[in-house]
């Protein structure tokens, strides 16, 4: 069993920068791949990153490629998701998410946090 609590989100300027954070409980957190989505109203949730179990593996859509970077420390059990140059079109909540296989599919995903809202203004 694993639980996902996410944090970091808020309201920036088109350009400007957060990070995510997303800590779980349990003691298997380092074999488990972790990935970001997100969701903005109306809209189907999307993949956003992942990070295989030990952080040297990681994709991205290319919607965020070159501006978004996942990491994670396990020693802290926590994946981070930097978001730099950050549009409008990047707001959404956003949800970390943790299972077996790092995919680009939601629906691989058996463990979700509750999500943390990104606002980016024009």
């Amino acid at each position: 069993q694993v639980h996902l609590v996410e944090s970091g989100g808020g309201l920036v300027q088109a350009g400007g920068s957060l990070r995510l954070s997303c800590v779980a409980s349990g003691r298997t957190f380092s074999s488990y791949a972790m990935a970001w989505f997100r969701q903005a109203p109306g809209k189907e949730r999307e993949f956003v990153a992942y990070a295989s179990w030990s952080g040297r593996n990681t994709y991205y859509a290319d919607s965020v490629k070159g501006r978004f970077t996942i990491s994670r420390d396990n020693a802290k059990n926590t994946v981070y998701l930097q978001m730099n140059s950050l549009k409008p079109e990047d707001t959404a909540v956003y949800y970390c998410a943790a299972d077996s296989i790092a995919t680009m599919r939601p629906g691989a995903y058996g463990y979700w946090g509750q999500g943390t809202q990104v606002t980016v203004s024009s």
